[in-house]
């Protein structure tokens, strides 16, 4: 696996909170915002986070800025992206021979508002005390994945869907 850095929180809170939408920079083709998209049709995106603390820690996301999950989209919308957070799940595991998924919604209105689910994948072996909110938290470091390595992770989980 990659080796960990430490991870600036502090200029990231500031980019979240007042820096554009990086979804929707990302969606509008900014090259500064680019990530590696593992799929997108008219509704979504599907990409690997540039700051990921476990490998293939995927986004998905409405293409369309969306802030409010009870209020901004339809059911039919939510199906159809948690048709796709199951299907990223299914590959993942697949992928990374992974021992559980993490799925979470997490943001808000202050800071990361576009609505996104984060889907993400704990390796077998990893001791119990560096699980779960540990191993999602980037204070505790980010992997440093060079640009070839989240290619490959990207065209790996794109091979491995199956809609």
């Amino acid at each position: 696996m990659a080796e960990r850095q430490e991870f600036d929180v502090d200029a990231y809170i500031e980019r979240t909170r007042n820096g554009p939408c990086f979804i929707c920079e990302l969606v509008s083709g900014n090259p500064e915002y680019a990530h590696h998209i593992i799929h997108q049709d008219e509704d979504l995106v599907v990409f690997l986070s540039k700051y990921p603390t476990l490998p293939g820690y995927c986004l998905v996301s409405p293409r369309r800025h969306v802030e409010d999950l009870s209020a901004d989209i339809t059911e039919a919308e939510y199906l159809h992206l948690h048709q796709h957070v199951f299907h990223i799940s299914r590959a993942l595991k697949q992928v990374f021979d992974a021992e559980r998924i993490y799925i979470l919604s997490l943001g808000s209105k202050q800071g990361n508002a576009h609505l996104h689910w984060q889907v993400v994948l704990l390796p077998k072996g990893v001791p119990y005390d560096k699980q779960q909110y540990h191993a999602l938290m980037a204070e505790n470091g980010i992997l440093n994945f060079s640009a070839k390595e989240m290619s490959a992770q990207a065209a790996n989980i794109r091979a491995a869907l199956n809609f």
